[in-house]
């Protein structure tokens, strides 16, 4: 299974900060810059910025709540970046079992050679 990367959606889930974004979204169901800034050591300017980085590449989705926005996880674009990142792992899983055979068929000639 082959999934492309995107690195866009990657480079927005890397910030730490963004990821307790998600987190918190997907525990609460859905949240504002003010209700998620009260959780986390950032202002609610820098929520607002981190939330238009999700809301950019599909993460998040928002609907008007009075003055603000009202934001949510996209779980379809959350289930992409899921398969994403088991497509990397298994890619990964299998160059490290190339290099170990490598490693071991190596040792097993110097061991032939003694």
């Amino acid at each position: 299974m082959s999934t492309a990367v995107d690195d866009d959606l990657w480079s927005a889930i890397g910030d730490p900060t963004r990821r307790r974004m998600i987190d918190l979204l997907l525990a609460d169901g859905q949240g504002t810059a003010t209700t998620l800034s009260a959780h986390l050591p950032v202002t609610r300017q820098a929520v607002t910025k981190h939330l238009a980085v999700l809301d950019r590449v599909g993460l998040v989705r928002s609907a008007p709540a009075g003055r603000e926005k009202r934001y949510h996880v996209d779980e379809a674009q959350l289930a992409r970046a899921v398969a994403q990142l088991s497509s990397v792992g298994e890619m990964w899983d299998a160059r490290l079992r190339r290099v170990k055979n490598l490693a071991e068929a190596i040792q097993r000639a110097k061991n032939a050679e003694q």
